[in-house]
This record gives structure tokens, C-alpha cells and sequence, in this order.
């Protein structure tokens, strides 16, 4: 009996060592930024961890934080960065542990710190991003004056239809991954003032720029294209 406890659990910890290994090179594939964004924006610096764009001016004093979407570089975020900074927003996209953000739900802290000055932060991101932004978000009212999804949504847990916080939900017509359902059912949890925009013809990778992803549609619009209306949207949500 003791022999065959003995080996039971050998086998148990060589199947969780085997699982674990698995997992951990699956977060390692990750998607790169493509030739066409590097073609955009030249060559992108990374920072203590953190792909960031400051405007030239920074007279608004306000930030954006985006959390990438599961095993997608954070520089494959850099054109849209670039283009709300020059807006005059400071943006910051994190690296985070096993490139997946639910990892480091309060990644958002660094950038903070960071920029002491600045007195409006609006948090979000892309895909599981996005539900990483918004647990952080729910537990840090107080420190977001705004909330944005990129083919997102938040968590069951993370109720935010009650709370009294600016949210804007992006999503794309032909997303093969997060579904106009998915979005539908998701506005339970929101407020009644959530602003919702469609991208006509656009996808799942295109919210950022790294090139097909698996289990995606096809887009109708360019890469560029789709980031433009994503900026356009996003600026004229923080203005208002």
C-alpha cells in the first residue's frame, strides 16, 4: 500500500511538472509587433519594463495605461501609443509576467508613480487585458477617472453596473475571438452610460499590430486603419 501511494504521488508531481512546464512555453509564444507597425514608428524602446510615449507638450496632465492582450508583446501596442500622444496623453504599455496580464493586475501602480503629476488616468486594454485592467480598476475607483475595452469586457466578479466611472467598450465586427454576444451580455455588468462603438470590418489582432492571430476573422480594413479609428474613438471619449 505504501509503495503504491509512493509512486502515485511520483506520478502526480512528474504530471504537474510536465503541465507546468507546457503552460509555461505556451506563454512564451508570443505574437511580435509586425513590420508594418515597426515600419510606422521606427524603432521602440522598452524602459524599465514599460513601453511608454510621451507628447512633446504635456500640458493636459493626462495618462493612459494599456494592459496587452495574452501573449502579445507590448510593443505590438506602440503605434497606438504614439498616435494618443500625440494627442497629449502620456501612454504606458506594461510588460507582465508570463505575458499574461491577470498576472500583474496592479501593474498600473508603476505608471502612476511614475508620473506623479499627472491628475487623470484612464486604464484598459486588450482582450484578457482588458479584464485584467478592469479588476484593477474596480478595486481603485478612486485612482481611474475612466475605463476602456478592446475586445473586452470585465469579469463576472467585477460589477461595475452601479459604480459611477466613464466606460468605453471598442469592439469589431469580424473579431473571430471575442464575439458581438460576448459584448451584448457583457453590458449587465455595466453601466447604463457605457459607450459602445463597433469598427466596421475590422478584427481581434488589429487592436494591436502583430499580424494574424489564431481563431481570428478575416479583417476588411487595414491594421492602421483600424488603430486610427481606435484612436479617434478613444480621444474624443477622454475629451468629453
Amino acid at each position: 500500500m505504501k509503495k503504491f501511494i509512493k509512486y502515485s504521488l511520483l506520478t502526480l508531481g512528474a504530471l504537474l511538472i510536465v503541465g507546468l512546464s507546457g503552460f509555461y512555453i505556451w506563454t512564451q509564444q508570443t505574437y511580435e509587433p509586425s513590420d508594418e507597425l515597426k515600419n510606422l514608428v521606427g524603432e521602440v524602446k522598452k524602459e524599465d519594463g514599460w513601453v511608454i510615449y510621451e507628447p512633446e507638450e504635456w500640458n493636459k496632465a493626462e495618462g493612459v495605461i494599456l494592459y496587452p492582450g495574452a501573449k502579445v508583446e507590448p510593443e505590438a501596442y506602440s503605434y497606438l501609443g504614439q498616435q494618443l500622444s500625440e494627442q497629449g496623453y502620456v501612454v504606458g504599455v506594461p510588460d507582465v509576467t508570463l505575458n499574461l496580464a491577470f498576472t500583474n493586475i496592479n501593474k498600473a501602480e508603476e505608471m502612476m508613480e511614475r508620473y506623479p503629476s499627472a491628475n487623470t488616468w484612464y486604464i484598459g486594454g486588450h482582450s484578457l487585458g482588458g479584464v485584467a485592467a478592469a479588476s484593477f480598476a474596480h478595486n481603485n475607483l478612486k485612482k481611474i477617472d475612466g475605463l476602456f475595452f478592446f475586445a473586452s469586457y470585465p469579469a463576472g466578479g467585477d460589477d461595475f453596473s452601479q459604480k459611477n466611472l466613464p466606460i468605453l467598450s471598442i469592439y469589431a465586427e469580424n473579431d473571430g475571438l471575442t464575439s458581438a454576444e460576448d459584448i451584448e451580455e457583457s453590458k449587465r455588468i455595466l453601466p447604463e452610460d457605457t459607450v459602445f462603438h463597433e469598427i466596421n470590418g475590422g478584427n481581434h489582432g488589429q487592436f494591436g499590430m502583430y499580424g494574424p492571430q489564431k481563431g481570428d476573422n478575416k479583417a476588411e480594413i487595414s491594421a492602421q486603419d483600424q488603430q486610427d479609428l481606435i484612436v479617434e474613438t478613444m480621444v474624443e471619449w477622454m475629451e468629453k
